[in-house]
């Protein structure tokens, strides 16, 4: 065993680098079996290693030799053969057989093992593989519109937002989050009409306007107008009509119109910043459509000097349609009739800033799949106008969406549509009730840890689901303490919490150095995959995968914590490597939380 070390120390001196730990544990044993490919005279490429789904057999395997037997006219048991002769001599493994007809089965040793841990547990990045390095995403997400109050619409575009933004950044990536305000459209216009019609003695109102200050305004009078003339607006056609007109002028700089838009974006903004605050989502910027008007002559200007503007019933419009197009694709309308913009041309416009200012390799949109057919235009008007580089990545992530039990969109008990607030409390009294007969939780935290539980269990509730995927929202479920729920990890940290402070370890930062049971090399493997995990979730861009990396790891600890009995441990050696071992659990799921935007709780 000694000989066997030191051979391992020596081969794989150029694979343990912190530099290298961008490398996941499959990546690394690829290039290995790669090589011996190489090696015997056939392509690299066939030399893809996986993770087993039969570790009683395995840990991991390759299937190259079938790929290879078509190509190379021999048998895959003979190729496999061969591959195994040389990886056998290897010494990161333990075991390397060959099945019939062909499958190659890989087993590395405990030493690999404790290693490539080693490494991972210095490693800054947690072996997260940095895929992002020197590359810019500006990911827009949340979408409200000011002078409304958030409502249950806005949670999975939040939830889903703050999440890849936390995940991409975690791979390395510089990313910009914009809230993306919904405040310089149509919805305006109502709130500025209504309070005309309500006020038409303010100073702002008179046609010979120029400066001046407008009534101080409040987030209860705004919640309270905004319906009032949305339904105003559909029985009364000249109510319509004016709240039309004062969109227009609006967008056409009246100063009394943008003097109370002043003072219904500084309202909106502080109540919008606060409910965010509660569900424990931030952006980098605040901009909304207004921001992106300056760009709009710059769009027109751009759109006219490539002949892709032209007239339609009134309207200024660019055809975006594809010959291979099997289904009729509308052109995007860039000016109304009355010279108003709609959302593609500020989207549009939006495009040609954030170019500017960033120059990013990818814009993200977290938006309601719903919405497909809108941004497959403006991204198809945005890359023929060259407003991006033909390379940037303009991708409509969109989701689903949040149902109640009987299949249809989430309403209240009486069909409306729930404030986020509202949801938020409600989830927060749940817990409360769950918590209210734990020991572990006193009263001057109860309220604090209620907070944190309720909204973990929404989160994850939701990111546990692909986010292209409609799903029940199922708050009893979402708050059980056994199965895939938020609750169940917070559970286990607070389990992790309980073993480090009766043990005196919970600042401890001492390394794994040896193996003594299945459970513990199950864990171990579970922690090391964590990188293609990773990969495959910024890939997709797909939380979820993280939620189920964070539940596989929370109940293979659960399953070692069970199998050991570790703080009555005697052998102080293995006591002292459990330990370490289930510090670095913690800090890995952890991790993953505030990936997931679940703020931990400390006694549950």
């Amino acid at each position: 065993m000694k000989r066997r070390s030191r051979l391992f120390i020596t081969a794989f001196a150029d694979t343990t680098t912190t530099d290298c730990f961008m490398k996941t544990i499959t990546q690394i044993l690829t290039e290995i079996v790669s090589d011996a490919f190489e090696k015997c005279g056939y392509e690299k490429e066939l030399g893809a290693v996986f993770v087993s789904d039969r570790m009683d057999l395995c840990q991991f395997q390759c299937n190259g030799a079938f790929a290879a037997a078509k190509k190379y006219k021999k048998a895959p048991f003979i190729i496999a053969e061969e591959i195994k002769n040389i990886i056998v001599e290897n010494p990161a493994f333990l075991k390397v057989e060959v099945a019939k007809p062909g499958f190659l089965n890989l087993t590395v040793t405990d030493e690999y093992l404790v290693s490539l841990l080693s490494e991972m547990s210095s490693d800054s990045f947690l072996g997260i593989p940095q895929v992002g390095e020197n590359n810019t995403i500006v990911i827009d997400y949340g979408g409200p519109n000011v002078a409304k109050p958030l409502h249950i619409g806005h949670l999975r575009s939040a939830i889903i937002g703050e999440s890849l933004k936390r995940l991409a950044r975690s791979c390395g990536y510089k990313v910009i989050s914009d809230v993306h305000l919904g405040d310089w459209g149509l919805q305006i216009g109502l709130v500025i009409a209504e309070l005309q019609e309500r006020n038409p003695d303010w100073e702002c109102f008179s046609p010979d306007f120029t400066e001046g200050a407008v009534p101080e305004l409040d987030a209860d009078m705004l919640n309270e107008i905004y319906p009032f003339a949305s339904k105003k607006s559909k029985e009364d056609e000249d109510f319509k009509v004016k709240a039309h007109q004062a969109t227009a002028e609006l967008q056409n700089g009246r100063p009394g119109y943008i003097a109370v838009w002043k003072e219904i974006l500084r309202v909106s903004i502080a109540d919008l910043k606060g409910n965010y605050q509660k569900l424990g989502v931030d952006f980098d910027l605040w901009y909304g459509e207004s921001d992106a008007d300056k760009y709009i002559d710059e769009l027109v200007s751009i759109l006219t000097q490539k002949n892709l503007l032209h007239e339609s019933e009134g309207a200024m419009v660019v055809d975006v349609e594809l010959e291979s197009d099997k289904a009729p694709m509308p052109p995007v309308i860039i000016k109304k009739s009355d010279n108003s913009s709609i959302y593609a041309t500020t989207d549009l416009a939006t495009i040609i800033q954030r170019n500017k200012d960033f120059a990013p390799q990818k814009i993200w949109y977290v938006v309601d799949k719903r919405q497909d057919l809108h941004f497959t235009q403006v991204f198809r008007c945005a890359k023929k106008a060259e407003l991006v580089p033909q390379d940037t990545e303009l991708e409509l992530l969109g989701f689903g969406t949040m149902n109640g039990s009987d299949g249809k969109p989430y309403k209240t008990r009486d069909g409306g549509v729930m404030k986020l607030s509202d949801l938020l409390e409600t989830v927060t009294s749940a817990a409360a009730e769950k918590l209210s007969k734990s020991e572990f939780v006193s009263d001057e935290d109860h309220a604090e840890i209620s907070k944190r539980v309720g909204i973990a269990a929404v989160k994850f509730g939701d990111l546990i689901n692909h986010r292209s995927k409609d799903y029940i929202f199922d708050l009893d479920k979402f708050l059980s303490f056994e199965g895939k729920t938020g609750t169940y990890l917070l559970y286990t940290i607070t389990r992790i919490n309980s073993i480090l402070k009766k043990t005196n370890t919970a600042d401890s930062d001492a390394p794994v150095k040896k193996l003594y049971t299945d459970t513990e090399r199950e864990l171990i493997l579970s922690i090391l995959l964590t990188g293609d995990v990773f990969r495959h979730a910024i890939e997709e861009k797909a939380p979820n995968y993280i939620c189920d990396n964070a539940y596989k790891l929370a109940t293979v600890f659960s399953k070692f914590y069970h199998d050991n009995h570790i703080i009555n441990e005697s052998d102080e050696e293995k006591k002292n490597n459990w330990l370490a071992l289930i510090a670095f659990t913690r800090k890995l799921i952890l991790k993953h939380l505030d990936i997931l935007a679940i703020e931990p709780v400390e006694n549950m």
